[in-house]
């Protein structure tokens, strides 16, 4: 997954991180476009994960 290539389906994707880690809220999960190393970084804060974890997680739902 190249730089977050899903703003398409970011929505559902959004929705399954939300019911995973229902620690997430919509603010942590704010996808603007170039903006997704400041997307990732909150998350790699809010679940304790490397980016690269994160990215592997997404680019699987």
């Amino acid at each position: 997954m190249n730089k977050l290539s899903m703003k398409g389906n970011w929505n559902e994707v959004k929705g399954k991180l939300k019911q995973k880690y229902g620690q997430l809220t919509d603010d942590d999960l704010i996808f603007a476009e170039g903006k997704d190393d400041e997307l990732l970084g909150r998350l790699q804060q809010k679940l304790g994960k490397t980016k690269d974890e994160i990215r592997k997680e997404i680019a699987e739902f």
